[in-house]
């Protein structure tokens, strides 16, 4: 898997396009308590094994544009490799910390020159407003943005690319369905976006609020897994999987520089094991790295004014 070698930039606050215009400095997460609001996702269209969405699952007709940094990227791209779909949906790199302007290629993208990743909003929305996140899922065909929300995108890749691919797994079936919602939404909401609600908190209440939050539900999932092997049972699952690339960054980006700091994901023993168990999955370790979740995190200049990223920890998941 090819990254985005490292550039040089001076860090940025989160930034968004305003009417077509690039505004640095401008931010739609910060809530009038001082906690940090995710906006959803804009573009919500599905690619559909039948067509029946309008957009019909077609080898080389779809393109991803993510950042190895980025935990809501990882999940689309440990897909890619779950379900064997690498040669199927092409894809390209951002450079995996953020700096003036956003996400940015190290080097005109080759699919159309975008150098940034509003970029590619503008060129499917020329006077778009709103966050330019990644992953995003671009049509070649239409030349439009069909999906930015990471959980719909690994959705399609589990299943509508089946006609693509040898891999028969289903990490979304109908009998787990409702419970794997269910366990999304907790671990999304205390976990996933929690890390994000505790690092960019400016006030104290919600600060602590997110945090205990956090370990509440880290001591859930502590003892379903002290039963089980999975989160759902003996089956991996796409709740595993969401989960997974938040607890590869948490000990060396969201423990230090997030201010999660109760407890190591390493000092609870069956979360520890199930990390290291689904990090042995074959591909999997080749979506991982540690060295680039410290330099995209500590990049943040809201959180990290200084820049500097620090050596340590030292992290092995084999």
């Amino acid at each position: 898997m090819q990254r985005a070698k490292q550039v040089t930039g001076k860090g940025a606050g989160m930034g968004m396009l305003i009417d077509g215009r690039w505004d640095e400095h401008a931010t739609d997460t910060l809530g009038k308590a001082g906690s940090f609001d995710r906006t959803a996702a804009t573009f919500r269209d599905k690619v559909t094994a039948d067509g029946s969405s309008g957009f019909r699952a077609e080898a080389g007709r779809y393109h991803l544009f993510l950042a190895f940094g980025c935990p809501w990227c990882h999940r689309v791209m440990i897909f890619l490799k779950l379900k064997k779909l690498e040669g199927v949906v092409s894809t390209s790199y951002v450079h995996h910390a953020p700096g003036e302007g956003g996400w940015a290629f190290p080097t005109p993208d080759p699919l159309f020159g975008a150098r940034f990743a509003y970029d590619v909003y503008r060129r499917a929305v020329p006077n778009f407003t709103g966050r330019c996140t990644v992953p995003i899922l671009w049509d070649k065909k239409t030349e439009k943005i069909l999906n930015n929300e990471s959980s719909e995108i690994i959705r399609m890749l589990n299943r509508e690319f089946a006609a693509f691919t040898d891999d028969r797994t289903d990490y979304y079936p109908a009998d787990l369905a409702q419970r794997i919602d269910e366990v999304n939404e907790r671990i999304y909401r205390d976990v996933n976006n929690g890390a994000y609600r505790c690092g960019f908190a400016v006030r104290q209440e919600p600060y602590e609020q997110a945090v205990r939050a956090m370990f509440g539900t880290f001591d859930w999932i502590e003892q379903t897994l002290s039963r089980q092997r999975y989160l759902l049972g003996d089956r991996q699952t796409e709740a595993d999987w969401r989960l997974f690339p938040t607890l590869v960054r948490f000990d060396c980006a969201y423990y230090p520089l997030f201010k999660c700091n109760l407890r190591h994901v390493y000092e609870y023993p069956a979360i520890w094991r199930y990390t290291k168990t689904l990090y042995a999955v074959p591909g999997i370790a080749q979506t991982v790295d540690v060295q680039t979740y410290k330099e995209n995190y500590y990049s943040i200049r809201s959180v990290n004014p200084s820049g500097v990223v620090p050596l340590g920890p030292r992290i092995d998941f084999a």
